[in-house]
């Protein structure tokens, strides 16, 4: 059997219908759309038929859709754009988040205290990572300006309930963002049921091309622009569009919202017969994130007394590719934040390991790696005892 790939939280491979109708842009159709001669027009025109098939199946208007270069920029100009504008505006100074966002979140946040005077306030999680909407209703205060949580967690899966996040906001007057990167593959994403005035896309998660992002921006929300120096996305987001990847992302993104139930329905029942395989067949194991309210192709664990990182490498030297958790936290010797926030201590911590399925995942695949886990996790013990 070939190398198998189970770390589609990290990254996904470009789906073939979507290469095949981003290759024109590359060479055939290369204008600058903002360019006013027939070849920036012919660029300009997917660039706006790209824009509003996003906002098709976002439930949005076209010009609620800004296009960046990935969701880690989606996630900055959400924060940076709108704060400064709402603190001069009304005065409120004050940033709501999780403790488990993802670092373009936390680091963005961190920065805007540090730099620039904001104040940050965490919410707690419970075990499972999922904030609180008592906790949410009462921590708004009158300078609170944004309030940030992630719709699905990347390290441990769990899903928050950000449509009633969003009610919540909306009847206090607060501006509502959500990080969607890792729900997107997943679930449909209608702003308006969701409630929230900005969300986050990042292609590479949905079958499109690594480099492009998106972020929705609700009519009415003020928002600065974090590049300048040009007109390009309404004034918020200066530079050149990248036709050929925005084009691929607004493929894949269709695709992904028109078969969302079928992946479901192929997914699920694998990351069920995953969860159960391991719990019983490894030693240690538990389990991390919500075992019901989770995307339907993460299951993640931590296993006590195992070096996760070390686990990782005789995994892929066997053929297997996982992750010990975020790709952005992949490497980093100490435990994660995100788990020492949900109450692990560092000697379950440290094993942990996550496995994402994909749309083309096999039966065969995930049957051919629990045939070798046991084994690899014993080796790993070993060597660390």
């Amino acid at each position: 059997m070939d190398n198998i790939y189970l770390d589609y939280a990290a990254t996904t491979p470009v789906d073939k219908r979507v290469v095949a109708a981003m290759q024109p842009y590359f060479n055939i159709t290369f204008g600058n759309p903002s360019s006013t001669h027939r070849f920036g027009q012919q660029a300009d025109t997917a660039l706006e038929k790209s824009r509003r098939e996003m906002a098709e199946f976002l439930g949005a208007s076209p010009s609620e859709i800004i296009f960046t270069s990935s969701g880690s920029e989606s996630d900055n100009l959400a924060l940076r754009g709108t704060v400064f504008t709402a603190r001069k505006k009304t005065g409120a100074n004050r940033l709501l988040l999780s403790p488990v966002e993802h670092p373009a979140v936390q680091e963005t946040a961190r920065q805007l205290k540090d730099l620039h005077g904001f104040e940050v306030s965490f919410l707690t999680v419970d075990e499972y990572g999922k904030v609180s909407l008592g906790e949410i209703e009462a921590a708004l205060q009158e300078n609170t300006v944004l309030v940030s949580i992630m719709h699905a967690n990347n390290e441990v899966g769990t899903l928050n309930p950000i449509k009633e996040i969003g009610e919540i906001c909306q009847d206090r007057g607060v501006l509502f963002h959500t990080d969607a990167v890792q729900s997107a593959a997943h679930f449909p994403l209608d702003v308006k049921d969701l409630n929230v005035d900005l969300l986050s896309l990042g292609a590479h998660k949905f079958y499109g091309p690594k480099g492009v992002g998106a972020l929705y921006v609700r009519t009415g929300t003020k928002i600065n622009p974090m590049l300048t120096g040009g007109s390009q996305e309404f004034g918020i987001r200066a530079s050149t569009q990248n036709i050929p990847l925005i084009v691929g992302m607004a493929k894949a993104f269709e695709q992904v919202q028109s078969e969302h139930q079928d992946r479901i329905d192929h997914l699920r029942p694998l990351r069920d017969n995953l969860i159960k395989r391991i719990l019983s067949e490894i030693p240690s194991s538990q389990l991390t994130g919500h075992p019901e309210d989770r995307l339907p192709n993460h299951a993640s664990f931590v296993i006590k007394d195992l070096d996760g990182n070390l686990l990782i490498s005789v995994l892929d030297a066997a053929g297997f590719a996982c992750s010990s958790g975020s790709a952005c936290k992949t490497g980093d010797p100490e435990p994660s934040s995100v788990l020492t926030q949900l109450g692990y201590s560092p000697s379950w911590a440290l094993g942990s390991l996550r496995i994402a399925l994909g749309k083309d995942t096999t039966k065969e695949e995930i049957d051919a790696f629990l045939d070798i886990l046991p084994e690899s996790v014993q080796r790993v013990r070993e060597l660390g005892s």
